[in-house]
């Protein structure tokens, strides 16, 4: 089966994509389908909403850049006693009450406030990709934790058959036995299997159970009969379509080309740590001796008021060395993220390319599972004939038994890791964000809308409601085990 991703199918992707799921974001009732579980999970996971509160975070330093480049004002006030004046100061006076007022207005900084604005926003971008990355990460989990509860589900329900099947033929042997039409060995074997049987079915219960507890730490509850999934969109027809793909918009490389602007900015921001400083300053000051100066004499005021208005220009000659270090340590800091850089866009192509090649090999698996599915069925039924003739033994039933099991599991293992590397390949591409997976039936979180909140306010005293838990706590989500307890485990049969 080819999957072709060319010309007019390229401009369907997003389509495509909302077609798989397609979901209403609000307060769903259970998670029982895979786009309930990714709109639960979109909407309570707190790895995504921690990551939001992080990105809101980041916005701030865009602010608290730009006051640095704004005016300063403050004023202080003081009440003085004067408790031990000079014996020669005629004039002091007992006591005063005064007060300053100081703006200080930056006209010129070297580039450092602009250069850290720019930094800063270099930052929100890279927040907002690191967000995105989030997104694709928690919801290939919830993809992944969503399949294993079906897989382990499915192998759990064969493993229970099989041991039904053992236990009918362990009675059928034991009754053939009463009769001497089998020999204590045949009862033995039959025994052995059964007990193997439930062996292996206690594991996968466990196994179901550890992927119930996954499913329940990603998504926010516990699994309630999940329904099959829907069929994945259109994927590239080559592993170099879906490399370019993933370079374009692999949310981690977005970030850490973001990152290097970043760098590239935090260099002028150390630069400017040399350059001249120029501000405009005026202060005011009040002084009110409260009638004690000069003893209260006639003619002297008792208020005393001063304005003074200076351009302060600071010219930095010689530091230590400190700014040069500075300037070095930030260029050595760029070149990091340039090796980061190169580094992530290794790991995105080989990504891209492993999760192809895993979806590829996948799908052949599940060809081979069929056909041995089918073969394994058709053998069980011949090797049953014929040991009723007497030309097969118990042992060659037993062992066809197990064959035709062993290849049902394959066979539903294989459709898992088929889905699970086919949405591991759509996140590789950077299309499995909240926006690429349809789930627009209510409002997704924006990223942008808080920077635009926040973006404009300078007012020292604002501030936003106390924080609250976003994320559910899983803590009294009921739990039933799929392992029995051990004291009601079936005795095997004597």
């Amino acid at each position: 089966m080819k999957r072709k991703l060319r010309g007019a199918a390229a401009g369907r992707w997003s389509v495509s994509v909302a077609a798989l799921v397609s979901v209403g974001l609000g307060t769903p009732a259970a998670a029982d389908t895979l786009r309930e579980a990714l709109g639960l999970a979109y909407q309570t996971n707190p790895t995504l909403t921690g990551a939001r509160a992080g990105l809101r975070a980041t916005d701030e330093d865009v602010g608290i850049a730009r006051a640095q480049g704004l005016p300063d004002v403050s004023a202080t006030g003081s009440y003085n006693e004067f408790v031990k004046r000079s014996a020669n100061a005629f004039t002091q006076p007992k006591r005063s009450l005064g007060g300053s007022a100081t703006v200080s207005v930056p006209i010129y900084q070297g580039g450092f406030v602009r250069n850290s604005i720019r930094a800063a926003k270099a930052r929100v971008e890279q927040g907002r990709a690191g967000l995105q990355a989030t997104e694709s990460n928690v919801f290939t989990q919830a993809v992944a934790a969503y399949m294993d509860v079906i897989r382990d589900t499915a192998i759990v329900d064969l493993n229970a058959g099989n041991v039904k099947v053992l236990e009918t033929n362990l009675q059928a042997s034991q009754d053939r036995f009463q009769v001497g039409d089998l020999t204590r060995t045949d009862v033995a074997q039959s025994e052995a299997r059964l007990a193997g049987a439930r062996a292996n079915l206690r594991t996968a219960q466990a196994q179901l159970d550890a992927s119930r507890q996954t499913y329940l730490e990603v998504v926010g509850k516990f699994p309630d009969a999940l329904e099959t999934p829907p069929a994945l969109p259109g994927l590239p027809a080559t592993s170099e379509d879906a490399v370019d793909i993933a370079v374009a918009n692999n949310p981690d490389l977005a970030s850490a080309r973001q990152a290097t602007r970043a760098a590239e900015y935090d260099i002028g921001v150390a630069e400017a740590s040399r350059m001249p400083r120029l501000n405009a300053v005026g202060t005011g000051d009040y002084v009110d001796y409260r009638g004690t100066l000069a003893g209260g004499a006639a003619g002297v005021r008792q208020v005393d008021k001063t304005a003074t208005v200076s351009l302060q220009l600071q010219v930095p000659i010689y530091q230590g060395g400190g700014p040069a270090a500075q300037v070095r340590q930030a260029q050595a800091r760029k070149s990091q993220a340039i090796e980061n850089q190169t580094a992530i866009e290794r790991a995105v192509i080989a990504d891209a390319r492993v999760a192809f090649a895993r979806y590829e090999a996948a799908l052949g698996v599940i060809d081979s599972s069929q056909v041995a599915v089918s073969a394994n069925e058709l053998a069980l039924e011949g090797v049953r004939a014929e040991q009723s003739v007497g030309n097969r033994n118990l042992l060659d039933v037993l062992n066809a038994e197990q064959e035709l099991l062993n290849s049902r599991s394959a066979l539903v293992s294989a459709k898992r890791d088929a889905y699970v590397a086919g949405f591991a390949l759509i996140a590789a591409m950077g299309r499995a964000q909240a926006k690429d997976l349809g789930l627009d039936g209510g409002a997704l979180y924006d990223p942008v809308a808080n920077y635009r909140r926040v973006h404009g306010r300078i007012w020292d005293w604002d501030s936003d409601p106390r924080p609250k838990p976003v994320a559910t706590s899983t803590l009294k989500e009921p739990s039933v085990s799929a392992v029995p307890s051990h004291s009601l485990v079936e005795s095997p049969a004597k």
